[in-house]
C-alpha cells in the first residue's frame, strides 16, 4: 500500500485529520529532506522511520521500495512541501505501483499552484500546469509555444531565477501581460504582487527574493 501524502506548505495547520493518521498507521514514510519532514512530524508527534526519497535516488531505491510493499509493508510519501508528484518525486514510484497491482491512495491536500491561480485575480475557468521551465536546452521553444497559450499558465521558479524568469515572459508574451507572483503562501510574509508582466518585473528587480513562488500568467488574448 502506498499514500501520497500533502503537507503544509508553511503554516502546520494545514494538514487534514485523515493525513494525520494514515502518518500514524504507515511503517515508513519517504520524505525529499529528513530534517525538514522532521518539523512537521514532530510537531504532530509523529514517530514512524523515516527514508529520503528524492530526484537524486529514486531510480536507485525503486525497486526495493517495491519489493517491501509488495511482502506487507504501508508506506506515505511526503515531501518537504505540497503534494507529492507536482513539481516533486513521486511519479516513478506510483507507476511502478501501478503496474505491480500495490494499491495507491492520494489524499487531497495542500498544493502551492491552486491557491496561487486563485488569488491571482485571473481566469480560472480553463488553466494549464508547466511546473519549473527548462533552464537552457528547450527553454527557448517552450517559451515560443506559450506565447500562443490562450488559458492562464501556471509556473513555479526560484527566488534566485524569478526576475530572469519574468524579463523572458516579457520578451516572448508582451510587457503588458498580466501576471501575478505568489510567494511563501500561507506564511507570515506572504506577497501576492498581481499587474502587467513589467510592473511585477520591477518589483522584483528592487528587492530581494525568498521562498516558494508560484507565478501566474495571463493567457493570449485574440
Amino acid at each position: 500500500m502506498l499514500y501520497l501524502v500533502p503537507t503544509p506548505l508553511g503554516n502546520l495547520k494545514d494538514v487534514t485529520y485523515r493525513s494525520i493518521e494514515v502518518l500514524q498507521s504507515v511503517d515508513l514514510i519517504l520524505c525529499e529532506d529528513t530534517r525538514t519532514s522532521s518539523v512537521f512530524l514532530n510537531h504532530y508527534n509523529i514517530q514512524k522511520p523515516l527514508t529520503p526519497y528524492h530526484q537524486h535516488n529514486e531510480h536507485k531505491i525503486l525497486q526495493h521500495l517495491i519489493e517491501q510493499m509488495l511482502a506487507g509493508k504501508k508506506m506515505a510519501v511526503i515531501t518537504d512541501a505540497g503534494t507529492p508528484a507536482i513539481s516533486d518525486p513521486a511519479f516513478l514510484l506510483v507507476r511502478e505501483c501501478v503496474r505491480n497491482d500495490i494499491k495507491v491512495e492520494c489524499l487531497p491536500g495542500a498544493t502551492a499552484f491552486v491557491p496561487a491561480l486563485v488569488n491571482s485575480g485571473l481566469p480560472t475557468n480553463r488553466f494549464c500546469f508547466e511546473g519549473f521551465l527548462p533552464l537552457k536546452k528547450g527553454r527557448q521553444t517552450a517559451l515560443k509555444q506559450l506565447a500562443e497559450e490562450e488559458r492562464t499558465m501556471i509556473f513555479y521558479e526560484s527566488p534566485m531565477r524569478l526576475v530572469k524568469t519574468l524579463e523572458d515572459f516579457i520578451q516572448y508574451f508582451g510587457a503588458d501581460r498580466q501576471c501575478c507572483v505568489s510567494r511563501e503562501l500561507t506564511k507570515m510574509f506572504e506577497e501576492n504582487k498581481r499587474g502587467s508582466l513589467q510592473e511585477v518585473c520591477d518589483h522584483f528587480k528592487q528587492k530581494a527574493v525568498k521562498g516558494e513562488i508560484v507565478v501566474i500568467v495571463a493567457g493570449k488574448v485574440e
